[in-house]
């Protein structure tokens, strides 16, 4: 098993900008270059800081780790004005396969949470010859703008109160205006047993200062209640995805025994995975951000799917 205690990295040390697709992707990189790479895709509102802890696991095991921000997110950046600022699912997955093209690596083993966690499915789904595994927090999390014009029971709903904020210019410049009070809200809602410092959330909190961030947040949330349109490009992978694909590569979920945020029950995805497949629930108060807060859960996972657990 390995072992590192949360807070114990602080840091990536220099990053790396890599021209991808239609971004300019930066990111942070440990590990043998010649190493097995795992790519590591954060959520909302979270940045590469959630895996300080769990790449240098990772690294020790000879993986070469790639951890980027997200379009929207820290020092990414479009290489072009005029393109549309667009958050749907597959087009995040896009940018995925265009870093892994930009970086020659063929296959990877994917792991998220988060927007991350439906990142890595969307690329394990429709891509299985680029994915050797799947390490996904809250499992299947691949949707349509259809299902989420579905109502939900009022409690349920409750949980998505932002979504809906964003639904409304009032919520749009709300955001923009309070990025940080809005995502050490979010923090503490969905993780409420995770006693994170001020050093801790600000690191993270810097990328939100991204030109493009509240553009990507908002269209995002829009886009999945059917309220912006996507991108043509995406038209035929959304309708793939709407089908629900099954995913068929070796999976391990991970969920926190104290995760605030909206999640399915693990019951109701297990049938979504059809490959060699376990699921795994963290004890010890572990919320939403679950690599930043059971790093060592996290990186076992990594290392089984990869077949170098111990």
């Amino acid at each position: 098993m390995s072992t590192n205690t949360p807070g114990t990295s602080t840091s990536f040390g220099a990053l790396k900008q890599v021209d991808a697709g239609v971004l300019k992707v930066g990111y942070a990189e440990a590990g043998p270059a010649d190493g097995p790479a795992v790519v590591l895709l954060h959520g909302w509102p979270y940045d590469i800081h959630s895996y300080a802890d769990v790449v240098p696991l990772l690294a020790a095991a000879g993986y070469r780790a790639i951890v980027p921000y997200l379009r929207g997110f820290g020092t990414t950046r479009f290489l072009s004005d005029t393109t549309f600022r667009n958050g749907e699912q597959a087009t995040l997955a896009l940018d995925a396969i265009a870093l892994m093209d930009a970086l020659e690596i063929e296959r990877a083993i994917l792991t998220g949470f988060d927007w991350g966690a439906r990142t890595a499915d969307i690329v394990a789904a429709l891509w299985p010859e680029r994915c050797t595994g799947l390490v996904s927090v809250s499992g299947y999390l691949i949707g349509s703008q259809e299902a989420g014009k579905l109502p939900l029971p009022p409690a349920a709903e409750l949980q998505w109160w932002y979504q809906y904020y964003f639904a409304t210019e009032r919520g749009r410049a709300g955001y923009d205006h309070h990025r940080r009070e809005f995502a050490k809200l979010i923090w503490r809602t969905a993780s409420p047993k995770w006693n994170f410092d001020d050093a801790t959330f600000d690191r993270s909190a810097a990328s939100f200062d991204n030109p493009d961030h509240v553009e990507i947040v908002i269209h995002n949330y829009r886009w999945r209640l059917g309220l912006a349109e996507g991108e043509a490009d995406c038209d035929e992978l959304e309708k793939r995805l709407a089908q629900g694909p099954v995913i068929a590569v070796p999976t391990i979920t991970l969920e926190g025994d104290a995760n605030g945020a909206p999640h399915p029950d693990p019951s109701s995805y297990a049938g979504k995975f059809s490959g060699e497949y376990a699921h795994r629930t963290i004890a010890g108060g572990v919320g939403h951000n679950l690599p930043q807060e059971a790093p060592d859960a996290f990186a076992d996972a990594v290392l089984d799917v990869g077949g170098r657990g111990r």
